[in-house]
């Protein structure tokens, strides 16, 4: 496997946690995650957003209380934004600031941060949880009910860029040794102990290590930090990706 759309194919075929995030009732599913990335990539094709284009993520809570959980997951929503742009071949940001205009062909973010951030012109705005109170903003779970559920037409390649400075190989390359180092498989659960948010090699890392790599070898991520209120001793985890744990995010790649 050499891309995110060769990880989604393979995770669509499978039956297993996800994500588990503590405090949620019911776990996610790869079929049903799968499945929902690439009903997420037509739906955001929908809104312009191609090969070489950038796609904005700011990864927060479905109801965020304040800046500190930016780029922590208590649900699955942002993850299939980001791997639903990863599908179409778009680069993403995963760092976007609220001091300077948003400028990415879409920016997905929690609806509760809309008013926090200025979107440029050409930018669509597509927020989870909410629903949004202005109309201009796309409400992603109820659009994305209603989308194509296939695989999103001309999947990217491996040298196609994923990251600013970093290509699908490049992770999906760092993935697969990650899952061969530490030896993972389908009964393995790895804890999501870094934000995904940043701009450094740090956040490839977590991208690389705490989601692509788990999502290759059929494990399951598990959700930590401040948006879930549980740090990673709390939670059963045979990997942690985290600073100051078993596998830091700044030496996977």
């Amino acid at each position: 496997m050499e891309t995110v759309a060769d990880l989604v194919a393979a995770g669509r075929d499978r039956d297993g946690v996800a994500l588990s995030v503590p405090g949620r009732v019911t776990d996610y599913r790869y079929n049903d995650v799968c499945t929902n990335v690439w009903k997420t990539g037509n739906l955001l094709r929908h809104y312009g957003l191609r090969a070489g284009a950038a796609a904005t993520v700011a990864v927060g809570p479905k109801q965020p209380d304040g800046r500190e959980t930016l780029g922590w997951l208590d649900t699955v929503d942002p993850l299939l934004g980001l791997l639903g742009a990863a599908q179409l071949g778009a680069t993403l940001d995963l760092d976007p600031a609220t001091d300077t205009v948003v400028e990415g062909r879409v920016f997905l973010l929690p609806d509760g941060w809309v008013d926090e951030y200025e979107a440029g012109p050409g930018t669509s705005r597509v927020a989870y949880g909410g629903p949004p109170e202005d109309s201009g903003v796309v409400h992603f779970e109820r659009e994305r009910w209603s989308e194509n559920p296939m695989q999103p037409p001309d999947p990217p390649g491996a040298a196609d860029e994923l990251l600013a400075g970093y290509t699908h190989g490049d992770l999906v390359g760092a993935a697969q040794r990650v899952a061969d180092e530490y030896g993972l498989g389908e009964e393995d659960r790895v804890a999501l102990a870094a934000p995904l948010a940043g701009s450094d090699r740090s956040v490839a890392g977590t991208l690389a290590g705490g989601i692509l790599a788990p999502m290759l070898a059929g494990a399951a991520v598990v959700a930590t930090g401040p948006a879930v209120g549980a740090d990673a001793d709390d939670v059963e985890a045979s990997l942690v990706v985290g600073v100051a744990a078993d596998l830091e995010p700044g030496a996977v790649l």
